[in-house]
């Protein structure tokens, strides 16, 4: 199989810019004195900048060249393995996001499982995705099985669904034009 993020590490962050932090922030609702999992976060390129505002920051991602780009911006604690099996006890951070990769993940019902594990009671999970409801969404999934990419892309509604399931507390918001954010809470 293609390493595509081995091979697009090192200008990773060239082509895609990080986000504004303050829609994290509120989405993951920072700062809090707690530990803070980005699960597929490659670079760091949007956790890094919540780094000041939780105790801790964890990146698992399992190219191993992504986590060296974070690494080298010193951004804290690189894990790497696979979400569907996350080397942490349950119930082990307060907040734990998803930023445009769990279309990317082998197994996204055992990779959101893993991350409910993860969260303690009272965290907060936030899963950003393109909104597969949108036609340049469709279009992007296109490119990536062209681009012989694992992609699998999920509506919204399908993610709420698993997360729901699992016994979070979900609601779903988008930014109207092609990410989603599907917002749960563990209690």
């Amino acid at each position: 199989m293609l390493d595509h993020f081995g091979f697009l590490a090192p200008f990773y962050e060239r082509f895609i810019p990080p986000p504004d932090p303050a829609v994290w922030k509120e989405l993951l609702d920072l700062p809090i004195d707690g530990r803070l999992l980005d699960a597929g976060g490659g670079t760091g390129r949007v956790s890094g900048q919540l780094q000041p505002f939780v105790s801790q920051l964890v990146i698992s991602d399992e190219s191993v060249k992504m986590l060296a780009q974070a690494q080298e911006k010193a951004v804290c604690c690189p894990v790497n393995g696979h979400v569907e099996t996350q080397p942490f006890a349950d119930n082990s951070f307060d907040r734990v996001m998803v930023v445009d990769a769990l279309h990317h993940f082998a197994n996204q019902r055992d990779a959101v499982a893993d991350l409910a594990r993860v969260l303690k009671p009272g965290g907060r999970l936030v899963i950003e995705e393109p909104d597969l409801n949108k036609f340049s969404v469709k279009l992007v999934a296109i490119a990536e099985k062209v681009a012989l990419m694992r992609s699998h892309f999920l509506y919204p509604a399908q993610i709420e669904a698993i997360l729901t399931e699992l016994g979070l507390s979900t609601r779903v918001e988008g930014d109207g034009r092609f990410s989603a954010w599907i917002i749960a809470e563990k209690y």
